[in-house]
This record gives structure tokens, C-alpha cells and sequence, in this order.
């Protein structure tokens, strides 16, 4: 079945708020210099990279995104205010077109759409300078398991039955230990990974579709290379070090 890989990016940055706060939360725990040069994977457009950028004032951060339309967006919000301090590139997870550049790899809402973490992960670790971290969140675990449900049910049903077949889904919810195995795997060092609930509620059935229609349908973790209605959400973190 073929998949939209291209996003309303207007409709995204009005409704991202959810996705936001939870980044928010996650880059609240980011211990930084300010000088480091940045990677935000999967950057959207844009919210949550000018707030790490403002964090890097004598930094670099370079947005990519796989989405076209949410990289020009995300320039237009960043460009005035940090000029060339930041650099956008589109780029199609798994594959990161950078060797030993990066001291960070951010990243929110982002990884649980990539089907082959263990390639994402050696990209990951591929593109970081020694020392450098990957900080990060995604859906993990049991994420929006009750709305997977009744899509599930409604895909069995005869009417739609014949154009689910074969489809094995859009996410990787991965366990913690899942996602811990896998960093280990890659190269990473010090690892810490866990889940923690984010519940979110929408004002009503008008916002909830349009977040669904647009987060959903369209379209974190911290660690360090050795080398130097309301859908029920879970969010997966991790930590690594050196």
C-alpha cells in the first residue's frame, strides 16, 4: 500500500503542541557547553530546534528532516533569527549523510518511524564525533495501543480487509531493553533507556482528527559513542555516556 511521504507542514506546526511538550521535557534534561555542533533528526518545522539552538550560542546545529515541505518551513522560522548558524538538509532516515561530525544527535517524535532501528542506530553513531551523544525520544513500548486496536479492528473488516493485506504498519514501538540491546550494538557506550506515560488530551473530536489526520497518518533517548479524547501515549528515553 502505497504511503504519503510528504506532510502538510502549515497543519503540523498548529498542531504539534503534544509532540512539543514532550520534547520540551526531553530537552529540559540536556546538559550542554553552548559550543557543540548539533544534529537535529527529524526536525520538523522547526519548534523545538530553535529552542536547542538558543541553548548553542556559540554552536552549529544542522535540521534535517525527510519532508521537503517541513525543512522549508522549518527555514523560514529559524533563518531570521540564526542565520548561518543553522543549515537544513533533507535526508531519509536511516541513512545520515555525515562521518565523525557531530558532538550531539537530537532527536524527538521522530525514530519510531524508522523500521530498522539497528541501521538507524549505526548511522547514528556513524555521524558522532568521539565523545559525542545521541539524546533522544520516540512512541515506544504499549504507545496509543487502544487506538492501534480499533484501527486494527476496523483494517479486519471485509471492506478494507484486501488493502491491509500484507501491510505490517507505519511504527516501531520499541521496549526499552529492546532499544538498549541495539544502542550496545551499534557502539554506544553507558546507555540508559526507559519508558514514561504521556497522556494527552484535545480540546474535542475536531482537534483529536485533525492531530491524528496530521501526526499520524502523514508521518525520543540520550546517549554517548565510545568513540569520544485523550490518546494514550508512552514515550521512550534513553541515555548513554562515554
Amino acid at each position: 500500500m502505497p504511503v504519503n511521504r510528504e506532510w502538510d507542514a502549515t497543519s503540523y506546526h498548529k498542531v504539534s503542541g503534544p509532540q512539543t511538550s514532550w520534547g520540551q521535557r526531553v530537552l529540559a534534561r540536556l546538559v550542554v557547553r553552548g559550543d557543540e555542533r548539533a544534529i537535529d533528526a527529524g526536525c520538523g518545522s522547526g519548534r523545538l530546534t530553535g529552542e536547542l539552538l538558543a541553548r548553542l550560542p556559540a554552536g552549529r546545529l544542522v535540521a534535517i528532516d525527510r519532508s521537503w515541505n517541513m525543512l522549508q518551513t522549518a527555514r523560514a522560522n529559524l533563518r531570521p533569527t540564526f542565520g548561518a548558524r543553522v543549515a537544513f538538509v533533507q535526508v531519509a532516515l536511516p541513512a545520515l549523510p555525515f562521518d565523525a561530525w557531530a558532538d550531539l544527535v537530537f532527536s524527538t517524535a521522530t525514530f519510531h518511524w524508522i523500521a530498522d532501528h539497528a541501521a538507524l542506530f549505526a548511522s547514528v553513531f556513524a555521524a558522532l564525533r568521539p565523545g559525542g551523544r545521541l539524546h533522544a525520544q520516540c512512541g515506544g513500548g504499549p504507545n496509543l495501543a487502544e487506538a492501534h486496536a480499533l484501527a486494527e479492528g476496523v483494517m479486519r473488516e471485509p471492506g478494507f480487509r484486501p488493502y491491509f493485506e500484507g501491510w505490517s504498519g507505519a511504527w516501531t514501538f520499541a521496549s526499552a531493553a529492546e532499544t538498549r540491546d541495539r544502542l550496545e550494538a551499534a557502539g554506544f557506550t553507558g546507555v540508559v533507556t526507559s519508558l514514561e506515560p504521556a497522556p494527552t488530551t484535545l480540546a474535542g473530536e475536531a482537534d483529536y482528527r485533525e492531530f491524528v489526520t496530521t501526526s499520524r497518518c502523514a508521518r525520543g533517548s540520550s546517549m554517548r559513542s565510545r568513540r569520544g479524547r485523550r490518546p494514550r501515549t508512552r514515550r521512550s528515553r534513553s541515555t548513554t555516556g562515554a
